[in-house]
């Protein structure tokens, strides 16, 4: 199969203040819909972003207090996969060690949160991490 080529891009620089996850999630949703992705994708999509940008908000210690989005469109002449970066510059982590929840443990914690990776993974068709100590990036991708 040939290499596909970026038919549009988006790119977002998002401040870390409360709500600014909705600006990704409202541009997921434009791009999909562009793409013609059918109703449950785009929720699919749009729930994925707002978990790996309150992820990257809550956890990665980013001395800028940003987070930066990628939204391209790739196809060949036809779009045929939303592939969305999400990269901050905090001080990365290990995926490896990140643990699925229990939803047994889960009910019984005080805190419930602790969902974020696990529902990115499911949500969307491909998705890698790459975390080091000068940041984490997430490549999510969801196929037409």
């Amino acid at each position: 199969m040939a290499e596909s080529a970026v038919l549009r891009e988006v790119t977002l620089t998002l401040p870390m203040l409360p709500d600014m996850e909705i600006a990704a999630s409202k541009t997921a949703t434009a791009m999909a819909e562009f793409m013609q992705l059918n109703s449950d994708a785009i929720d699919e999509v749009r729930m994925a972003v707002v978990e790996a940008c309150i992820n990257s908000f809550e956890h990665s210690g980013a001395e800028d207090r940003k987070v930066y989005v990628t939204f391209a469109i790739l196809g060949d002449g036809e779009p045929q996969k939303l592939q969305i970066t999400i990269r901050d510059t905090g001080a990365g982590f290990e995926p490896g060690d990140v643990e699925d929840p229990s939803i047994e443990e889960k009910l019984k914690a005080v805190s419930k949160r602790g969902w974020g990776l696990k529902i990115i993974r499911g949500l969307m068709d491909e998705v890698e991490i790459h975390s080091d100590s000068e940041g984490t990036t997430i490549v999510m991708s969801k196929y037409r």
